[in-house]
């Protein structure tokens, strides 16, 4: 044996990549078992730890033999040495492809709490397990991990067969273990304590490290002068060392109260960016609903809030971006399509972009359309738009999810899409 337990394991692993200490990386460890070993190298780094999420899919009557793996995002992988000889039919892997499937979401939902996944878009990524034995959920992971764009993927375990980097086809571009046994039965086999890791260790696992690399967020109210001589009430949050700022355009007449944009709000500060919160109208002029589709004032209130932040000290040298709602996104572009607009990036969530359809070719702003899979009235406006954008664009369609994506995950959905596409249009500025 070469290990008392995963803590042990994760500590001896430290000890061989303490080398990346001082870069942008983040730890991803596999649960269940995988994660109390990468706790202990995320501490030893100072890095980031969150979860990747794979299910080992394991052969019928021999559920420790692994057949292939799922993963985040609809990855697949499947061992075909393993099928043939295990005899697994169509209907058998279906079965428990179905079933994973189920637990992966579930894991999900248990894990990560509602919080939006760690951006990995262009870091390097240290991908740990407890060990690695047929090598299909490691597999998975390092696919997961790549289409998530990350520049980088080390996959280190604590034990692995000897010979086994032939196993993963050059899927990371780097590998380490601290030992390579030749005689490899089971990961089991080398540990003292090999006892089934709890959810319960998991989630702890993750929330102290969260607690430790949450960054301090300075917020406060703000009032932000227009044009037209109103004030506007607004929250202004900015975590230290922040990537940027993205200022929210609310829709339908809502405001900075608005619990569906706070959410947002509050996983973006989480992940470093600031964001500024503002009532588009006064109470007075709110009581008109005329006011709530009047795309150029929205647009000029936006405008306004956006040179009055530029001018702040807690902007200086930070892009900035929209995240406009319903009504409000339609603003978000409108204001977007000035030539004088210094935004760098844009996101319309169940937006209304056919209210800004004459300044659609205007934006240069990298713009995603965030929409949910069964509003298909608003869908079908989003594809038309997108079609009048002559800047780079994309539509995410969130699966389920109505107008107000109130459905379970949807707008924890919404958040990671938001997060990732401002924290990596704000890096290459």
């Amino acid at each position: 044996m070469f290990f008392s337990d995963r803590t042990d394991a994760g500590r001896q692993l430290a000890g061989l990549l303490d080398r990346l200490k001082g870069h942008d990386v983040v730890v991803l460890g596999l649960p269940r078992g995988g994660v109390p070993v990468a706790a202990e190298v995320a501490d030893a780094l100072d890095a980031p730890l969150d979860i990747c999420l794979v299910r080992k899919l394991g052969v019928p009557r021999q559920p420790e033999l692994a057949m292939g793996a799922l993963g985040e995002g609809g990855v697949r992988v499947l061992n075909e040495r393993v099928l043939r000889e295990s005899g697994v039919t169509e209907r058998d892997l279906a079965e428990v492809e179905r079933r994973e499937h189920v637990e992966l979401e579930q894991r999900t939902r248990r894990y990560r709490g509602g919080r939006p996944s760690v951006p990995v878009e262009g870091r390097t990524v240290l991908v740990v397990d407890d060990g690695l034995a047929t090598g299909a959920t490691a597999l998975a992971a390092c696919r997961v991990v790549r289409a998530k764009g990350a520049a980088r993927i080390v996959l280190a375990v604590p034990v692995a067969p000897r010979g086994w980097t032939a196993r993963l086809g050059g899927e990371a571009d780097e590998t380490v273990s601290v030992h390579a046994p030749e005689r490899f039965f089971a990961i089991g086999q080398f540990y003292r304590d090999f006892s089934q890791t709890a959810d319960a260790e998991v989630v702890a696992c993750l929330d102290r490290n969260r607690a430790a690399h949450d960054p301090v967020v300075q917020d406060s109210d703000v009032r932000i002068p227009t044009a037209a001589g109103v004030t506007l009430a607004g929250r202004l949050a900015v975590p230290e060392g922040a990537l940027g700022i993205v200022l929210f355009a609310h829709g339908s007449g809502s405001g900075r109260h608005s619990p569906r944009n706070r959410a947002v709000a509050a996983a973006l500060n989480r992940a470093g960016l600031g964001t500024l919160l503002f009532d588009l109208l006064t109470e007075a002029e709110a009581v008109d609903r005329a006011h709530v589709f009047d795309t150029p004032l929205l647009a000029g209130r936006l405008t306004d809030a956006t040179e009055w932040l530029a001018g702040r000290p807690e902007s200086e040298g930070l892009p900035l971006g929209y995240f406009g709602a319903s009504t409000g996104a339609a603003a978000a572009l409108w204001a977007a399509g000035d030539p004088a607009s210094p935004v760098t990036a844009v996101v319309s969530r169940g937006g209304r972009p056919d209210l800004a359809a004459d300044r659609l070719a205007r934006v240069r702003a990298p713009t995603l359309l965030v929409v949910g899979g069964r509003d298909t009235p608003v869908l079908d406006l989003n594809r038309r738009a997108g079609s009048l954008l002559r800047c780079e664009s994309r539509l995410a369609v969130v699966d389920g999810a109505t107008h107000l994506f109130e459905e379970p995950g949807a707008l924890e959905e919404v958040a990671k899409l938001a997060t990732s596409w401002f924290s990596g249009h704000f890096r290459g500025q």
